[in-house]
Order: C-alpha cells, then sequence, then structure tokens
C-alpha cells in the first residue's frame, strides 16, 4: 500500500472523535490495531489517500460513512457458525430451556441474521420455538435490514447445509427457505419469534431479562475495558441461571464477574450464571 495511507495514532484519535461528534459512533474502545488495519483497508479498497481527505469526504457525504461502518464493524458470518457450538446448545443448553415457560433470546452483534435464524431452527426442532421470544440488535441499520428481510444468499447454502448436519440437524433442511432467485427466504414461522433492533453494545443499557445470551466473535474487537464493560452488561441481562455464548476466541478469563458464572464448556466458551 502507497505509504501516504499510513495511519498515526493522532490521526486515528481525530477520526475516532469525529465519527462520535458527527454520527455518534464511539470507537474509542474498540482494539486500535484492528481499526487502523480496517480503516487502511477502507481507504485503499476507495482510493483514499490520507485521513484528512477521508474526514472531508465524511464529512459532506453521509453514505461514505455507512460504508466505512460496514467495514468497522466485520460482517463474517452464516449458518451454524462452529457447528460444535451450536451441538453443545441443542444438548446442553435447550434441556433446561424446556423448564422455561417463556424464554427470551438475545443475539448481541446479530450481523445479517444467519445466527438468529440458525436458534430459530434449533427451537423449532426442540418444540420451543412458540414459546421463545429473540431479540436481535445490531449497531449497524444496514446489517439489520437485511436481517429483517429474513433471506440471505443461496450461494452460502451448502456451507450452511454442512453446518446444520454437523451441528446435530436431522431434518431436511432446505425445508427451512424459500428459493427466491439468487436467495433463500426462511419460512414465516422461523421469522416470526425474532424482533430486530438496534442496539449499541458500547453506550445502550440492558433492555430485558434473559434466558439466554449470545454475543459471539463481537468482543474480540474491543479493548480489555470495553470487554469488561460489555460482560458486566451481559451479566445484568441474564436471568438467574441464563446461559451465556462466546466466541471460539474469547474468554471470561480475565472479566470481574469470571466466579459468578460457571463453564458448560470451555471448548465452545458456553457459561451458566451461578445465581
Amino acid at each position: 500500500m502507497d505509504n501516504r495511507t499510513e495511519i498515526t495514532a493522532e490521526e486515528l484519535a481525530a477520526l475516532l472523535e469525529q465519527l462520535d461528534r458527527q454520527y455518534g459512533y464511539d470507537f474509542s474502545q474498540y482494539a486500535h490495531p484492528s481499526l487502523i488495519r480496517r480503516t487502511h483497508k477502507f481507504m485503499s479498497e476507495n482510493d483514499i489517500l490520507s485521513v484528512k481527505e477521508l474526514q472531508l469526504l465524511l464529512m459532506r457525504e453521509p453514505a461514505v460513512f455507512q460504508q466505512l461502518l460496514d467495514t468497522l464493524t466485520v460482517n463474517v458470518t452464516e449458518m451454524f457458525r462452529d457447528p460444535s457450538f451450536f451441538r453443545a446448545v441443542r444438548d446442553k443448553v435447550l434441556p433446561a430451556l424446556a423448564d422455561c415457560p417463556a424464554i427470551n433470546i438475545w443475539h448481541a452483534g446479530c450481523s445479517t441474521g444467519e445466527e438468529v435464524f440458525s436458534m430459530s431452527i434449533l427451537l423449532q426442532e426442540a418444540g420451543l420455538l412458540q414459546r421463545a421470544r429473540l431479540y436481535a440488535t445490531d449497531i449497524n441499520p444496514i446489517n439489520l435490514d437485511k436481517a429483517r428481510s429474513g433471506m440471505i444468499r443461496l450461494t452460502g447454502m451448502k456451507t450452511n447445509t454442512a453446518n446444520y448436519y454437523q451441528a446435530g440437524g436431522k431434518e431436511e433442511f432446505a425445508d427451512y427457505y424459500t428459493a427466491m432467485y439468487d436467495h433463500a427466504l426462511f419460512k414465516q414461522e422461523l421469522r416470526n419469534r425474532v424482533i430486530f433492533m438496534p442496539h449499541n453494545l458500547v453506550t445502550d443499557r440492558s433492555f430485558n431479562e434473559f434466558q439466554l445470551i449470545f454475543c459471539r466473535n463481537v468482543m474480540i474487537y474491543f479493548d480489555r475495558y470495553l470487554q469488561n464493560k460489555v460482560v458486566d452488561l451481559l451479566y445484568a441481562s441474564l436471568a438467574p441461571s441464563g446461559f451465556l455464548a462466546l466466541g471460539m476466541k474469547e474468554t471470561l478469563l480475565f472479566s470481574g464477574k469470571r466466579e459468578k458464572m460457571e463453564t458448560v464448556s470451555d471448548q465452545v466458551k458456553l457459561f451458566r450464571k451461578k445465581e
């Protein structure tokens, strides 16, 4: 990459201050090496030669901010991602949820919805979907619009199907969606129990009590202070004996809440509130 696009700590601080002031998005406690790397990527792909040029574009063109937001918030997902995790949810979590008269589930950082609909399918197969309400939140409004549509690209369905069966699925996976040109539309019964809404883990508060919270592959982009702050928020949002699911590279090891959580599976980062 052209050396003119190198980003200093001072330039990054000025850019983050502008994003917060102008658009209300606070990235200051995200891991700075990751932010620099992703801003670099965005500038390179859009032929932007300096941070000052990027800042001018952000001042004049809100569409540039949305494009930058897509790069900074990282939208990499698939159905039943990490099948061993979903098998653990099927085997260890759903039997416990079966005792609950009402089941509230929060998908924090839901991206474009693949994880949410994966969970809807698990609940359907366990006979629990009609008792459940799934709250799917994300910082990125475009992600939420895509997820709310209930559609994903057919190009990923081979991987999604393989993941489903590795996660213990026994039904015909194609029965859960209808092919529409180059997209798959999930069946209405899988979408009816989902509420999509904006939520910012950095600035927003708890909004309900949940028997299960997914916050997978979100906190790896935060610094240690923000990780602990988010864990506190998630812990406060859990019902007694509620389950917390983190990403494979995430941990509670350095959190102040570690002693208040029991490990259901360290291999797939599944925890349960002790009280």
